[in-house]
């Protein structure tokens, strides 16, 4: 029987932990071939190498895309776009996978749906539907929809906006987040585990930090991450820090909060890459999640986190009744970690549902891996016809 080629392409650690259950249900399905392309940030130096992660899970890379990203500016990332173009149109004419699969909205994706597209490869779209109106990562992910044949989105909100942007209905899937699988279905570390694996104590209120470049804002990021700091050291907190990504301006981000961890040792924590498990454990044991990560909408409601969401990055995204927004200021900030500290709030959280996670029994990826091999493959597939609300 001749298996069916599904290329997964992941190009982030935080992505990849996201698609780590889908690509582990493909590939233990007879009828499957899994096809893994690795790219961005896994094969970039300045951001880990998380390539390492990668297979540390058990996955082997079938072809690799190294797109030197610097994380710089506007005009690295376009160069590095360019270079993923040649790269990914190279890797699926070697490897003639049946369906790309893609999932979320970074740059680095639109090189892999491009070159898909032209080789008249279906794409299978993951968390399209979505807004972050503070992010160019909106028209990457509008832009990959209109480009994809199959699409998966995480929310019914998000499924109706597809079909809104012309989708044909019967294309257009509701089955939740993904990454939520791994919640039910791995062991998370024990407290006294993670503390070992990370050299820190987590006594005492322990935030989470991300803080992503809002890449369509005008404010300078040097400003923006004096008000972060500047309230995390006036509120007590301890905290550990990850890394930003590789858009414009990332690199900065990086080495102002690397910088303040270098400075206090004993109060903050620098780990750039936490790893699927040991970031699913610190949602589960830290107190409150800082920062603007999209992490804090989608998987921070299933453990009743509170959240501070800084700025405009995940402005339009649903979010479930644990996230407070507030504004890039010091003063904004470290109210909302006040109020997310705060007995009343966290007591307030304990029915709460997430709206990413929609049947709350650890198998969208499964329900999506069955989409993926009984859809028919064929031109039809691959035309689009614009589908007109009535």
């Amino acid at each position: 029987m001749k298996r069916r080629k599904i290329c997964v392409v992941t190009t982030s650690r935080a992505e990849f932990g996201l698609l780590l259950g889908l690509m582990r249900s493909i590939r233990n399905d007879p009828a499957l071939r899994l096809q893994v392309i690795v790219s961005g940030m896994h094969l970039a130096a300045e951001f880990g190498m998380t390539l390492r992660e990668v297979e540390t899970e058990g996955i082997r890379p079938d072809w690799k895309i190294d797109m030197q990203l610097a994380g710089n500016s506007g005009l690295a990332n376009v160069k590095s776009i360019s270079l993923g173009l040649n790269g990914f149109a190279e890797a699926y004419t070697e490897l003639k996978p049946a369906i790309v699969v893609l999932l979320g909205d970074r740059f680095e994706l639109l090189s892999a749906a491009i070159a898909a597209l032209m080789l008249r490869i279906p794409i299978a779209h993951i968390h399209g539907g979505e807004r972050t109106e503070g992010a160019i990562d909106e028209s990457v992910r509008h832009a990959i929809t209109k480009m994809a044949s199959l699409h998966f989105a995480a929310t019914e909100p998000y499924r109706r906006r597809i079909i809104q942007m012309g989708e044909a209905p019967g294309s257009v899937y509701n089955f939740g987040a993904p990454g939520l699988d791994q919640i039910h279905g791995i062991p998370l570390l024990t407290r006294a585990q993670l503390e070992e694996e990370i050299d820190f104590s987590l006594d005492g209120p322990v935030a989470l930090v991300t803080y992503h470049p809002v890449t369509l804002g005008r404010g300078k990021v040097d400003i923006q991450i004096g008000h972060l700091v500047g309230a995390l050291k006036q509120s007590g907190l301890k905290a550990i820090l990850t890394m930003a990504n590789a858009d414009a301006q990332g690199k900065r981000i990086n080495d102002l909060l690397s910088t303040l961890c270098a400075q206090m040792p004993g109060r903050f924590k620098w780990i750039p890459h936490l790893g699927h498990r040991r970031y699913l454990s610190c949602l589960k044991y830290c107190s409150v999640m800082i920062g603007n990560s999209s992490s804090g909408l989608t998987e921070g409601p299933s453990f009743q986190l509170p959240v501070v969401n800084i700025g405009d990055r995940q402005r339009g995204r649903i979010r479930a009744a644990n996230v407070i927004d507030v504004p890039c200021s010091r003063a904004d900030i470290l109210g909302g970690i006040k109020r997310a500290c705060s007995r009343r709030f966290r007591n307030s959280l304990k029915v709460l549902r997430n709206p990413y996670d929609r049947y709350h029994d650890g198998r969208t990826s499964e329900r999506i891996k069955a989409i993926l091999k009984r859809v028919t493959l064929s031109d039809e597939l691959l035309k689009k016809k614009f589908h007109d609300l009535p």
